[in-house]
Parts: C-alpha cells; structure tokens; sequence
C-alpha cells in the first residue's frame, strides 16, 4: 500500500466527530485543510499542539484552511478534550485506526504497550484540489511540528 506523498491525492475519510457527527474529508474541499493527526487525547503534547492551532485559527482562516485534527480516540475523549481547551475545529475521531493507516501513520505500541496504537504526530495540508501539497510526519511523540512553516506554506502553497 502507497502512503500520500506531496502531489498524490489524499485519502478520502469518514469518521466520527465530538458530536456523534459522521464527517468526510470531501466537506472541506474548496478550502485548503490542515489535517493533524496527533497522538492521544488529553496528552501534554497533544494539548500544547492543538491548542497552537486553536491560537492560530484565525490567521489559519484568513490564509483559507481549516484545521481538522484525528485520533484514534472514541469520540467521548475527543469531545472532554475539545471543550476543556477550548477548540473550535473538528477533532475526529479514528477508533479502527483505518484512516490512520491510510495516511501510513500508525504507531503500533505506543509507549511500549502491546495493542495501543495510536497516530503518529504528523500533519498533511489537503489542497483545495484533493491532493498533499504539504507533509511532516515524525516517529518521535514528543515532537511538534514547525507552526511556522506550515503558516508559510499555506501563504505560498
């Protein structure tokens, strides 16, 4: 199975939002998207990064982008953590870890746990066409991606 590069077509996905709400990739288009996949719920990292691009919504907004974040977890967890850090984007929840796998960021074990998997921290600009114009995927949990050149890139992209 071929993972999106930059200028493949990104994989198509439904999934569950805090809502109980199915949500498809393709309600976006039009619009550039900045898909975050992040790791877990409720995590220290998890929260600093997504509250990063909660503060930096409007500016994300005005360069024509929505940000829509994914986990793989169940929308009860997503929705107790989109209200206690106030997000106002949709945060998706990916249970099977189908689209996950799709996007060929699956971190099989996380923190050495034999079955806990999870996302890894990766984030994919979807252009207003369909296609990656933008990827950064990281091994490293504790890693965040570069805000900047995502901003940069969604000026220039």
């Amino acid at each position: 199975m071929a993972f999106p590069e930059v200028g493949d077509r990104a994989p198509a996905f439904e999934l569950v939002d805090t809502d109980l709400k199915m949500r498809r990739l393709d309600e976006f288009s039009g619009k550039k998207v900045v898909l975050a996949f992040f790791v877990a719920a409720s995590s220290p990292v998890c929260q600093t990064e997504l509250c990063a691009f909660r503060d930096s919504w409007k500016e994300i907004s005005a360069l024509g982008a929505k940000v829509v974040a994914v986990s793989n977890d169940g929308p009860f967890a997503n929705k107790a953590f989109a209200e206690k850090n106030g997000l106002d984007f949709p945060v998706l929840g990916d249970y099977t870890s189908a689209t996950i796998r799709e996007y060929g960021v699956l971190m099989p074990d996380l923190l050495h746990v034999k079955g806990y998997n999870a996302a890894k921290r990766s984030v994919f600009v979807v252009m207003e066409d369909g296609t990656v114009g933008y990827k950064w995927v990281t091994d490293n949990p504790l890693d965040e991606p570069d805000y900047a050149a995502i901003k940069d890139f969604l000026k220039g992209g």
